[in-house]
């Protein structure tokens, strides 16, 4: 198992995303305009990695990212029938400790 920081993941999106911007010819002020996020947030995301998930999700869109979410968590099949959905596992909505 791999273990990596917070601040690498961050550095890794962060530069990930500043590549494809580079790689599509889009200046910063032409990405912000494209996605909708303040131009400001574009360049404090880049410069330290810290931007919100929504303000996320709209530069990725907006660089045709978007699709690398999909995989992020597993997708559960959907039940086809009344009998499927009864014999399904009872799964934990809630934790009991703190």
């Amino acid at each position: 198992m791999t273990f990596i920081t917070l601040e690498d993941m961050a550095e890794y999106i962060r530069n990930s995303l500043r590549n494809t911007r580079l790689e599509k010819n889009l200046t910063q002020e032409g990405l912000a305009e494209r996605s909708g996020v303040s131009l400001g947030t574009l360049k404090k995301f880049e410069s330290t990695g810290q931007i919100s998930l929504e303000s996320l999700l709209k530069l990725c869109l907006a660089l045709d990212l978007l699709n690398k979410f999909e995989n992020l968590f597993d997708k559960k099949e959907q039940p086809k029938s009344l009998d499927d959905i009864l014999s399904q596992d009872k799964t934990r909505k809630r934790g009991r400790k703190k």
